[in-house]
């Protein structure tokens, strides 16, 4: 019992205290190096509550397109905020991509598949005004950690599920290339099913997903990336740690798997010691440097 509470409290408590982490991490860069591109804050992609955005943009280097990545906040899909990336939309930006760092409508005011609908929409937002922002609309990624690296595997893994606003009518919210760092992949996990069978322990999970799963199974399936894998999903990068007790390596290692058998390249960077984050200076260095191999990994896939 006491691992089930650890496991669903985690999520919101843990989350903020992992983030503080990665901005630390990587707090020096920005202070060394110039950062050439600029931002456009604020502005709103979509009708609902919290759809409004952070854009990164790379200055001019005379290419006619760029490249573009969403980056996804965490907070177990209840809390967190599009700032608590900007780290990582920075590091794209700096790399030459165009970098839009989301918010999105949370639980328990907005169940699944809000969370989802509003990642895809920002996807299709920017793929609509990719001629005002330089973007190639054939060359999207999307980057995300926990909560956020789990959305990040859905744009990866899924079409648009609502495509019924006439204004992104028939644009694609899928993306080719995928960074997720250790978001979750398979609800139906029977660590998840448990803790959805207690109302108090598992009030995170069911309310992102809006039911428990005894009352919907086949919802906690459909949330889940590892149940959408197929041969058209997105080239993936994942990072975990092997000590993490919130989201189990089991979680990526499964995933990376079935993407290897349906013959998606994948890569799997696994840290020794490290929790849902890294917490010492060796855990930071060897997450810099899994950082620095996504990048690669998405110009391997994005700026071909």
């Amino acid at each position: 019992m006491r691992r089930i509470w650890l496991f669903v409290i985690g999520f919101g408590v843990l989350f903020v205290l992992v983030m503080t982490s990665l901005v630390s991490v990587a707090m020096w860069q920005v202070a060394e190096k110039v950062q050439p591109f600029e931002v456009k804050e604020n502005l709103t992609y979509g009708p609902n509550e919290r759809n409004d955005l952070d854009l990164f943009l790379p200055k001019d280097d005379g290419e006619k397109l760029r490249p573009a990545v969403v980056v996804i906040h965490g907070g177990a899909w209840r809390s967190g905020d599009k700032r608590q990336l900007r780290i990582l939309a920075e590091l794209f930006a700096r790399r030459g991509y165009v970098a839009a760092a989301i918010n999105y409508r949370l639980a328990p005011k907005y169940s699944y598949p809000a969370q989802l609908d509003d990642c895809q929409r920002a996807v299709r937002w920017l793929r609509k005004n990719a001629k005002e922002y330089k973007i190639d609309p054939k060359r999207f990624g999307a980057a995300g950690a926990s909560a956020g690296g789990h959305l990040a595997l859905l744009l990866g893994t899924r079409e648009t599920r609502n495509d019924s606003d006439p204004e992104l009518k028939g644009i694609s919210s899928k993306v080719q290339c995928v960074l997720s760092i250790f978001g979750p992949t398979d609800f139906t996990d029977e660590r998840y099913v448990q803790a959805s069978r207690n109302p108090v322990l598992g009030k995170a999970l069911i309310e992102f997903v809006g039911k428990p799963y005894d009352e919907a199974p086949n919802l906690w399936k459909e949330v889940s990336p590892l149940h959408h894998v197929s041969p058209d999903d997105a080239p993936t990068f994942i990072i975990h740690g092997d000590q993490d007790p919130l989201v189990p390596l089991e979680q990526s290692e499964k995933f990376a798997e079935a993407l290897k058998k349906v013959k998606v390249e994948v890569q799997l960077v696994v840290i020794k010691g490290m929790g849902h984050g890294p917490t010492t200076p060796e855990q930071r260095e060897e997450f810099m440097k899994a950082l620095d191999q996504a990048v690669e990994f998405f110009d391997k896939h994005l700026k071909r």
